[in-house]
């Protein structure tokens, strides 16, 4: 049997249906976040009309609690089911994305008039990031119980891809539908995607074998308490607080580049460049994945953060939208050799018999960095795109917060990490 052959054996064989079921609503789930996500910034301040601190305070707060409410979550799965948890996700999607949509039509403004405007957005916006929370807890505990031992990490690899498929499809859709119908109608469409979906969990979706019985004994209480266990591991903390660094840096795509590309460069469809991330971790993810094995993960880590914070160099030497893509090639490259190496690295940290409950807290430093940056990139807009413009220097300050973060973890891996076996 050749190599092909065996991977299709095992794609065949390893998972239940259950499993595709799981990433294609997950695949089309993205879609909609992404494609949302792609304009939000952007149509909070040029369509609704918020000055950029509020903008940016809201855009990180539903980033924030998107990120850091799985925590709380996952207890819905293990006390209602996947089922009706992803039913649940999926009504709070369509209703949150609409509202969201609605503050720009003219149906809306009576609504927007009578709440004001930053009020309205912020419960809708909270609405939405509930829906975000639960959809986590749902589709890896399913990927993680309807693959075969044998075959999870091929499993987790297909998830990602899909992920990221999502992730790139999203934002082009979201440039054909802004341009054709308007910026509010993004969000409609990700709302219409999402009732689909709710269709689809109620028509197709099949409770995991053994899913209840695995989620026994879980509780809101159980789940404050292994919070209190956690954060009094400061090296674990420690850990996360600097990756975050890697996030507040991410961000910047969704968060500020839309303004630099629209007002800068004069690329009003700039939710293609976005996705140029999302394609390169597609394309290259796998021989990247292959060279980093080789490498310690501490060191694979580093070099990606490094790689990632010199990315931002580029638009800083050359305005262009040429540069702006090479950048942006390069950020995924390196966002593509700390990724995998990140998670394998948490679970090292963690105690032997708590590494369910530390894996758990793996994604805090996505919520820590999108929080910090939602602000962020609107200041950077706010100072040096339409007060002054010298965006230069906001990619100046984006690659610092890059290159502290890069320094920080290794003295952290000289100073404070546990002794890491080398990889074969």
């Amino acid at each position: 049997m050749t190599q092909s052959e065996s991977t299709i054996h095992r794609i065949r064989t390893g998972f239940s249906p259950v499993f595709w079921t799981a990433n294609i609503l997950e695949l089309f789930e993205r879609l909609a976040f992404y494609g949302s996500k792609a304009v939000l910034s952007f149509y909070l301040a040029n369509k609704i009309g918020l000055d950029l601190p509020s903008v940016g305070w809201l855009i990180g707060m539903f980033a924030g609690l998107t990120w850091s409410l799985p925590i709380v979550a996952g207890v819905f799965v293990d006390r209602y089911g996947f089922k009706r948890t992803l039913a649940a996700c999926f009504a709070f999607f369509s209703l949150g994305y609409f509202l969201i949509g609605l503050g720009g039509m003219p149906a809306g403004e009576a609504i927007m008039a009578s709440t004001g405007k930053i009020g309205y957005m912020a419960a809708v916006l909270i609405l939405t990031a509930a829906g975000g929370s639960l959809i986590k807890p749902c589709i890896v505990g399913a990927v993680e119980r309807t693959s075969n031992p044998d075959y999870r990490a091929l499993g987790f690899s297909i998830y990602y891809a899909l992920v990221n498929l999502g992730g790139a499809i999203g934002p082009i859709l979201a440039t054909m539908i802004r341009s054709e119908l308007g910026i509010e109608y993004v969000f409609v469409m990700s709302a219409a995607t999402s009732a689909l979906l709710l269709g689809g969990t109620l028509l197709f979706f099949r409770e995991p074998e053994g899913a209840a019985a695995q989620g026994q004994g879980r509780s809101f209480g159980k789940v404050f308490g292994d919070m209190l266990l956690v954060f009094r591991n400061a090296r674990f903390v420690g850990f996360l607080v600097i990756f975050s660094g890697f996030w507040i840096m991410f961000w910047q795509i969704f968060y500020s580049l839309p303004f630099y590309i629209d007002e800068v460069l004069g690329f009003k469809r700039f939710e293609i460049l976005e996705t140029v991330d999302a394609w390169t971790i597609i394309l290259l993810s796998v021989p990247l994945t292959a060279f980093a094995r080789k490498m310690r993960a501490m060191n694979a880590m580093t070099l990606g953060f490094l790689i990632a914070s010199a990315s931002w160099l580029i638009m800083a030497w050359s305005q262009t939208v040429w540069a702006s893509i090479a950048a942006l090639f390069i950020f995924a490259i390196g966002e593509a050799l700390q990724a995998p190496r990140f998670y394998e690295y948490v679970g090292r940290l963690a105690p032997r018999d708590q590494v369910g409950t530390f894996m758990g807290f793996a994604f805090l430093p996505i919520a820590i960095g999108s929080f910090i940056a939602g602000r962020l990139g609107t200041w950077l807009v706010e100072h040096f795109i339409r007060f002054d413009r010298r965006p230069a220097e906001m990619f100046y300050i984006v690659a610092g917060i890059g290159f502290v973060s890069t320094v920080l973890l290794y003295l952290y891996d000289r100073l404070f990490a546990p002794p890491e076996p080398e990889s074969l």
